[in-house]
Order: C-alpha cells, then structure tokens, then sequence
C-alpha cells in the first residue's frame, strides 16, 4: 500500500465527519504548542516499522509540521498502517489550521528543541562574526567552533547542543 497526498481542506472534511484517523508524526516538543485534540501521537522518529494498531480498512491521515516529513517518509508512515487507505496533509498542521481544523494550543510551551538550536547557534555564529569584526580578530574562532559542531551534529546525527538545550529549565515544564 502506498500513501497519497491530499490537501488540507479534504483532510479537514474527513478528520471533521471522523472518517478517518488523524496521526501526528511530529516529536512531543512540537506537539506540546499546538496538536488537534484527539490526533494520536507517533513520532516518526520513533515509529521504525512498528504498525499503530489502526483497524485494516480505516483511512489514516498523517500530519507533521510542513508536510517534508510526510512526504520524506511516506514509505514507513504507509507500513506503519497496514492495510489502511494512507494520505498525507499537503502543507502540515497549519494549512490544516487554516481549512477549520482546531488546534489546542499552548503558547507557554518552549519552543521545539531544534528551533531553539537554530536560534542558538545562530546567535553564537553571529555574535563571533561581530566581535571578530569590532572588537578582536581572535572572536572568529566562537563563529568557527560552532560551525564545526553543526557539522559533526550532521554528520554523526548526534547534536550536543540540543542535548544541553533539553536540560535547561524552560524545558522541563511538566507536560
């Protein structure tokens, strides 16, 4: 069985008139600020072959945030339901957001962890640049250090930085 996109606004229709089951790949931080009540949660991160459980016959409609994840993994999302009719939301959650679909929300919720990176080593990228123009050549190496470490977390799929990121306080609110 193979999966096929659709967009939001049909997904809508069907999740609305409950004739299918709405799966969201994204991770738990993400889930945390938004998620359609009633989704059920499979991270794709954590799905590796596993079946939902979702009766055979159902329709099934995977959502993450943008629609790329989806569609990268559109193989083991359509395996991880057998024997379902699989679609995939064009667009993710918002363009389901923006077709009528309601989202619990909560915007006390950090940020994803990976959007913290970004934000981060851009900071740090940025800074170093600045201080190196302005104030001292040597500051290029800040620039250097965590560009180097962006590339190692590429490279081995290990991210030090996000590891560090998680243990700080805003982001162990209880969930």
């Amino acid at each position: 069985m193979t999966a096929q996109s659709i967009p939001a606004r049909e997904a809508a229709g069907l999740i609305t008139s409950g004739e299918a089951v709405l799966v969201d790949i994204r991770e738990a931080d993400e889930r945390a600020r938004s998620h359609v009540p009633g989704s059920v949660h499979a991270p794709v991160s954590r799905l590796g072959g596993a079946a939902l459980g979702i009766a055979p016959g159902s329709t099934v409609i995977f959502h993450c945030q943008s629609g790329s994840r989806t569609a990268q993994n559109a193989g083991a999302l359509a395996a991880a339901a057998p024997g379902c009719r699989v679609l995939l939301v064009e667009g993710g959650i918002g363009a389901l957001a923006a077709a009528g679909v309601k989202l619990q929300e909560d915007k006390r919720a950090p940020l994803p962890i990976m959007r913290q990176v970004q934000i981060t080593a851009g900071s740090l990228v940025l800074l170093g640049a600045v201080l190196g123009a302005l104030v001292d050549p040597r500051f290029h190496a800040l620039s250097a250090f965590v560009g180097a470490g962006l590339v190692f977390a590429g490279m081995m799929g290990l991210c030090p930085m996000a590891n560090f990121l998680a243990l700080m306080p805003w982001n162990r609110r209880a969930a």
